[in-house]
This record gives structure tokens, sequence and C-alpha cells, in this order.
């Protein structure tokens, strides 16, 4: 960054020296109007002062050497002008034709310690001798050659194209003591060039070279608070923990072609795990500029800049290097905040299911103190309803008033069991069990409410399946809730299938139906006590973590599958034991 303001200094110093100087002629330009020198010598200032003054402009360098050319050609009035330059930016070569169209070419020429002469003067081998022993410093001192190595002849007649040349000029441009180029001036007319112009020529070429370094220098720095820019914007979005990740990534698509050489015409993608976040009106183009995604050293997608095709010449490629290394850094950059999002839904999904297990255990505490203070006057009411029963003087309303006590008892009592078994107060009596067996007898006390429901029932029974230790009355009552949940999940009738499965490690038995389904949002909360989107008529929101309760201390696991409107399925799988 330091070796910037040096140039700078020079540069801004340079144009003050040349516009005192342009003041100073035109004071005296009364006195000197007869003098042809000094006319000349006050335009070429002006010329030098209006090319370092182009280059203050936020121009590319193709139009900055365009007009330059112009310029010069203005002053020297010929008809064809060449330029091969180079700085550490690349290498350049440019023509400027005031007689023919085009008139003005560029080239970006391949980095090289040398310029390619032959290419250009293939038909005119004293052009590439001159040339090369110019950029040389190989120059035999004589009247064609002026104290720094620039060459003029007016004695030749040759064609370059179309142009017909009498006389020519080779002027060297240097740059910080270095031999940084040529500009060679074409003229049909003879006598065109002396020692004085070619010592103007050289003056001019240094501002050009002057400029063109400031200009580049410009450039550069404007990319570089484009960059900076761009990532700053990006780290932003990083930081708004209110965003998704969506929209972060949508948001920075938009930010990228700001970022590059040419915003107007550039365009940008994100892909990442098969979602495309694009900047408005992309295209896909095969001028491009691309970096992939990595996470966790995965390809999960890529960044891509691209240009229209019509843009550019199919050789030129309008990318910068530093354009590629900031694509990589922006990949890089999407890779950490997508991680990091990762993580902090991760961390969010264990916090719900820490306060999930306190919730249960508080509960499941709860649950066993309230148990065991409703036993003993549930146990009273009930013996005293029942006792009452016997008593054969009673009217048809007793009776039924004293069997709705005895029934509302008995639920109440089964409700406190299944608290019990939620809170492990019971334990498990466990046996060897058959499940095919144990189903089949389940079922035989489902049947006829699934008849009187029109529901079709089928059974797919595994042959030959193993046995397993388990409490036979536990894995009958998640067999009941599970069958008695598709009972009520189907008000107007459909098909309930019972599948077992069974391997060497495994059994597993599953209860489908073609029900209402749930939605992503209910599937996440089934297993929470006292969590139920049933009237409470019908449900107490204890019967599905029962049934969770009581896979996981048999050392199984539970899966459930469920479309709204398609129906659920929930799959049991115990291990077996030997």
């Amino acid at each position: 960054m330091w070796g910037i303001f040096p140039q700078s200094i020079f540069f801004y110093l340079t144009i003050n020296s040349l516009s005192t100087f342009s003041q100073l002629m035109e004071k005296n330009k009364k006195k000197d109007t007869d003098n042809g020198r000094c006319e000349s010598i006050r335009k070429y200032y002006q010329i030098s002062h209006q090319i370092l003054l182009f280059a203050s402009k936020k121009v590319s360098t193709e139009v900055f050497l365009k007009e330059s050319l112009k310029l010069i050609n203005d002053f020297i009035n010929c008809e064809l002008l060449e330029l091969w330059i180079r700085n550490k930016d690349g290498q350049y070569y440019a023509k400027y034709n005031a007689t023919f169209k085009p008139k003005f070419q560029i080239e970006n020429l391949p980095q090289k310690n040398k310029f390619d002469f032959k290419k250009k003067f293939k038909d005119h081998k004293h052009m590439i001798k001159i040339c090369n022993d110019i950029i040389d410093d190989n120059v035999e001192k004589n009247e064609k050659y002026s104290p720094i190595g620039s060459f003029f002849s007016d004695d030749e007649s040759f064609s370059i194209g179309q142009n017909l040349v009498h006389s020519y000029a080779i002027i060297m441009i240097t740059s910080n003591f270095k031999r940084q180029g040529l500009l060679i001036i074409y003229c049909p007319l003879k006598n065109k060039f002396n020692k004085e112009k070619i010592e103007m020529l050289e003056n001019v070429a240094q501002s050009l070279s002057i400029a063109l370094n400031h200009l580049h220098t410009q450039i550069k720095l404007n990319e570089r608070v484009k960059e900076l820019t761009c990532l700053y914007g990006i780290a932003q979005l990083a930081e708004s923990s209110d965003l998704s990740i969506e929209i972060i990534l949508q948001k920075i698509v938009e930010l990228l072609p700001l970022a590059w050489q040419y915003p107007k015409l550039a365009k940008a993608r994100i892909i990442l795990d098969g979602k495309y976040y694009t900047s408005p009106n992309f295209m896909i183009n095969s001028q491009k500029q691309s970096s992939n995604i990595l996470i966790s050293e995965i390809k999960k997608g890529l960044v891509e800049v691209t240009y229209p095709d019509t843009a550019f010449g199919i050789d030129d490629s309008p990318f910068l290097a530093e354009e590629q290394n900031l694509m990589d850094v922006v990949a890089r950059e999407i890779a950490i905040i997508v991680e990091r999002r990762f993580a902090d839904n991760e961390k969010r999904k264990l916090e719900n299911q820490l306060r999930h297990a306190d919730r249960l255990a508080t509960i499941g505490q709860l649950s066993a103190g309230v148990a065991h203070e409703l036993n003993e006057p549930l146990a009273n009411i009930l013996g005293f309803a029942q006792l009452l029963q016997k008593n054969d003087n009673l009217t048809k309303q007793e009776e039924a008033d004293l069997k709705a006590i005895v029934d509302a008892s008995l639920h109440a009592r089964e409700i406190i069991k299944k608290l019990m078994l939620f809170s492990r107060q019971m334990p498990p009596q466990k046996t060897k069990v058959n499940l095919n067996q144990l189903i089949e007898n389940g079922l035989y006390f489902l049947m006829s409410r699934c008849e009187k429901n029109g529901i079709q029932v089928s059974r797919v029974f595994s042959d030959n399946i193993k046995e397993i230790v388990a409490d036979s009355s536990q894995i009958y009552q998640v067999l009941v809730n599970l069958v008695v949940n598709a009972i009520q999940a189907m008000p107007n009738g459909g098909k309930l299938k019972i599948i077992t499965t069974t391997s060497n490690q495994h059994v597993s038995f599953s209860v489908e139906d073609t029900g209402i389904g749930m939605n992503n949002e209910v599937l996440k909360q089934i297993f929470i006590p006292f969590f139920t989107t049933k009237d409470i008529s019908e449900g107490t929101g204890l019967g599905l973590p029962v049934v969770h309760g009581i896979v996981s201390s048999h050392g199984g696991s539970i899966k459930v599958e469920s479309k709204v409107n398609i129906g659920t399925k929930f799959k049991v799988i115990l291990p077996v034991h030997t």
C-alpha cells in the first residue's frame, strides 16, 4: 500500500508543474507567436497535461489508451500509432488508425519477459531488429537515435497493413528507470521527425507511462474497496441471527456483482444443497468464475459470477486474479455461516431435549405423588359403591347412578395406573412372549369396535417370529393404545393393518391406518405428556407418552410416519433376548 503514494505524489506534482508551465507559456504567447517551436512545446505540454488529467478519471485501461493515442495522433498529425507497453499488471498492444476502421484496437498480450515483435512485423525484419535492440538497450549510437535510445527514419517507404509509410519514429517508454515499452508512430509524409520532436514525444510517452501506472493503481484501489465492502456486507449478514439462511444467501448473491470489475454486467448465483439463489436476470454463460462451497470437506454447492458471452471476446478474460481470491473467500464465509447455523440449530434441539427430559422427570415425580394420594379415596369410593350395588331395594335410577360411579372410579383408576407406569412406579414383570400370539389375543377384544366403525382389519404376521423377553401386559397396553388411536383417526371408516417382522437382533410390529394423519408440528409433540389433539372426553394426552415409556423400558424404539389425509404408521422395534 505504501508504494502507491510516492508515485501518486509525483503524478500530482507533474500535473501541477505542467499547469504552471502552461500558464507561463500563455503569458509569453504574444511574444512568440511566430515561433513554431514554442507553439509545439506549448501543444506538447497541453497533450501531456490532458493525458495525466484523463488518468485521474475512473475509466478502463482500454478507454484511457484509446483517448491517449488519439491525443498523440492529433498532436503529431500522423495516420497510424502502435503502442507496446507493460507494467506489473499486464502487457498490452494498442493500435490507433486515423484513416481506416476499426480506428482503435487493443490486445492483452501474454505475460512474457520480452515483447514478441515477430508476430506483428513478420514482413519487416528491420522493424523487428530495431524494436528488440531498443528494448534490450543494444542500439548503436548515431544520428537516428536519441540519447535514451528512441529511433526515427525519414528515408524509407513500406506498408503497414493498408497504410503507406514514408517516415516513422519508435519512441522508448521508460518507468522508474526501466524500459516499459515502445510507442511507434507511422507517417505518410517524409521528413516528419527530427531530434526536437523525438525529445517531445519521449516526454509525452513518459507522461503516458506515469498516467497508465497511476490509472492502474487507482483501479486496484477501487477494486480492493469494492472487495472489502462486499466482505463487510457478508460479515454483517452473518451476525444477523434473526435472518434465515435462505434470506442471508439471497442477500449475499445480490452483493457479489458490485464487487467485480464490471458490476453492471456481472450476475451471480449460489447453489447450496440443490437450492438456487440468483441475482436479478441471471443467465448461465461461458464467461464465468466460480468456487466450491465445502462443508466438513464435502462439496455442498458453489458460488459463481458470470458475464454475458457477447460482452467480451472469446479469448479475453474479464476476470481478475484478485477476484478469484475474493470468490474463494466468499465460498469459505458461506460455509462458515452454514456450519454456524447448523451448530446453533443443533444446540437449540439439544436444549429442547434437555428441557423435555427435565419436564418428564418433574411430571413423573408429580404423577407418582398424585397417584398415591388418589388411590386410597378412589378405593373407598369404588368399594362403597359396589357394596351399595348389592342392595336389592335399589330403584332403577339408583342402580344407574351407582353404575356411573363405579365406571367413573374404574376410569380414574386406569388413569392413575397410566400415571404410575409413566413415572416408573410399577416395575415390569418380564417373561418370554410370542409377539404374534400377543397381538392376536389383543385384537380379539378390539375387532367388534373396528367392525362397528366400518374399519377393515388385516394382519401380516412374520413366520417363525422369535420370542422376546417382555412384560406382556405392558406390550398389550402399547398395542391397545396404538389401535385405539388408529380407530379414532378413522371416524368414517378405513383400513387398519398390523404387520410383524423379525431379524437376528430385533422383532417389530407396526400399526398402519388410513386416517386423518398428522402434520409436522403435531408429530413433534405427540410424546409430550398431556399433549393431545382430542376432545376432553376422548383423551388425556398420556397414551403415547406411556407407550414411549414402555417401549424405552424394554430397550426398544418407536418410529412414526404420518401424512395429513393419508394416514399414520407407528412401528415398534424390540430387541430379541436369549
